[in-house]
């Protein structure tokens, strides 16, 4: 699996991979299982983090039945916002950096 621009340039941090996995499939539901094998980490490590993801306000619950939630990204947090526009900016610099490449070729 590639690595993304943001964990790429923020390192390999089991927050940056949770975040990041949901960055990637903001506006989706997930449960916590979900996360674990998007984000490429063990259990333990998600019950690890989890607590500090859920006080930042980085995630909302979307559903529950039963005993399960399903999460999403939390677009409205501020936090969240900065991490989005960060992304946005390494994927425009990626892009011109590709475009300059190409140019003096």
């Amino acid at each position: 699996m590639e690595k993304s621009l943001l964990i790429r340039f923020l390192g390999e941090n089991p927050v940056f991979k949770i975040v990041d996995f949901l960055i990637e499939n903001k506006g989706m539901d997930m449960s916590k299982k979900d996360i674990i094998e998007g984000a490429g980490i063990s259990k333990a490590t998600l019950f690890n983090y989890w607590a500090q993801i859920e006080e930042q306000g980085i995630v909302t619950i979307t559903r529950k039945f039963g005993k399960t939630r399903l999460y999403t990204l939390n677009s409205k947090n501020p936090i969240v916002k900065k991490l989005l526009e960060l992304e946005s900016l390494l994927i425009s610099r990626a892009l011109d950096n590709r475009q300059s490449i190409k140019v003096s070729i």
